[in-house]
């Protein structure tokens, strides 16, 4: 008999075998050990008994796996993958030349499970350090703003697009948020007035190179503003700084933000309108500002309150500003003007081709274009018909003369003739009467 040894199972199955003989003594033969009592000793099915009884193997060799055509020419793929040639035509030529017989497909299933064998493209050097710091102000110095997109499913099926303004206080990451339409150079104006309001004015707005804010930059680098940013800087009383495109350091904060609203704010969230929208916006940045922050060590709000809004200048909201409010809009010939993309009436009485509106959550007020008198107000319903005013198509009202003497002279209004058909003609009846 063949001496069963090995580990595991192996073991298991020479400890019965050895038990067994050790009880049946000289009578015992491996041909006839009893696969039953031998499956109850040790738990092994009793067809891989019978097999190894009927080979006559040990476990250790019936489990031995089949020699693949590939297994003489492994340490030399694993050499060519460690080199760092992984290409599997180059690895079977080489296999080719040394003898190899098989196939290529044997040679790329080797290389990608073995893919753990080639080194990386970028090797690891010694540790430099950090070799950039963060862009750093102090309280109320400078705030960074930037632009977020979001598609919007409506009631109707159709996929809109939907801009999120965004601004944070660069030094303690108070935040505020707006939805518009879309990210036209008035709603970037009319979100930077809100967010003035809720945070004050800094000295600095950090910003990437928008069309609305800087058109080129001349000879020397410095930024060409677009004329109207310019105006509306000179008018509230900021500055601009921009920053480098893909250079997180220094805008990285806004950025972050804008993440932060799509994962927090915007994920499952269902509104009426754009109004709500904004509304449950503030409310989460008021939420957001009152816990704490672990990248700044501190509450925004409450740092906010004792250190930036001392430095930051307060927001008062003059004329000028308020035309920023009130965007220009042109009258249309049968007398509305487009705002968010519905139609609202302008009495006809007005006789300007430009008006100025603004939206207060459910208020539409239109204005005239120099933004001192205000023309007609509407509700605003958000459907897509078209919004009439009062007397929008009335007659205007014109100059009359009425008499100052007493009136003698008087005249008489005759009634009309009878009109002759044309058909009269052929009445023979009529035409015989008078013959005779």
């Amino acid at each position: 008999m063949k001496e069963i040894l090995g580990n595991g199972l192996d073991t298991i199955v020479s400890q019965a075998l050895q038990k067994m003989k050790e009880e049946q003594g000289e009578s015992f033969r491996i041909e006839t050990v009893n696969l039953a009592a031998l499956q109850r000793m040790t738990g092994i099915s009793r067809g891989r008994l019978r097999r190894w009884k009927r080979n006559l193997l040990s476990p250790e060799q019936c489990s031995r796996k089949r020699k693949s055509i590939l297994s003489d020419y492994t340490s030399v793929l694993d050499h060519l993958l460690s080199s760092g040639i992984s290409n599997t035509v180059i690895c079977f030529e080489r296999l080719k030349q040394l003898g190899y017989a098989g196939g290529h497909t044997t040679v790329k299933c080797y290389i990608r499970q073995h893919k753990h064998l080639i080194p990386a493209k970028r090797k690891q050097t010694a540790p430099q350090g950090n070799r950039g710091r963060r862009y750093r102000t102090s309280p109320g110095e400078a705030y960074q703003m930037d632009w977020g997109f979001v598609y919007v499913t409506t009631d109707y099926g159709i996929v809109i697009k939907c801009a999120c303004f965004a601004m944070i206080c660069h030094h303690c990451g108070q935040c505020y948020i707006e939805f518009f339409p879309n990210a036209k150079q008035e709603n970037l104006f009319i979100g930077m007035i809100h967010a003035f309001r809720y945070m004050g004015i800094p000295k600095y707005i950090l910003t990437d190179n928008m069309k609305s804010v800087v058109i080129k930059r001349d000879f020397e680098g410095r930024p060409i503003w677009q004329k109207d940013y310019e105006d509306f800087m000179k008018t509230v009383g900021f500055q601009t700084k921009l920053c480098k495109p893909k250079h997180p350091f220094t805008k990285g904060k806004v950025e972050r933000l804008v993440r932060f609203v799509k994962e927090n704010f915007l994920v499952g969230r269902s509104f009426l309108d754009i109004t709500d929208l904004n509304q449950s916006a503030l409310d989460w940045c008021n939420r957001q500002n009152a816990v704490y922050h672990r990248a700044t060590d501190c509450v925004p709000q409450q740092m906010h309150e004792t250190d930036c809004s001392k430095s930051a200048a307060s927001f008062l909201e003059t004329q000028d500003i308020f035309r920023y409010l009130c965007p220009l809009r042109k009258i249309s010939f049968d007398g509305f003007v487009n705002y968010e993309g519905r139609r609202f009436g302008v009495p006809y009485r007005y006789t300007g081709s430009l008006v100025r509106v603004r939206r207060e959550d459910t208020q539409l007020y239109i204005y005239s274009a120099d933004a001192r008198s205000l023309l007609v107000t509407h509700t605003v319903t958000w459907s897509k018909q078209d919004r009439y005013c009062k007397d929008q198509y009335a007659n205007p009202e014109q100059p009359e003369e009425f008499p100052t003497a007493v009136i003698h002279t008087e005249i008489r209004k005759l009634p009309l003739p009878a009109s002759n058909l044309s058909f009269e003609k052929f009445n023979f009846d009529k035409g015989g009467e008078q013959d005779e």
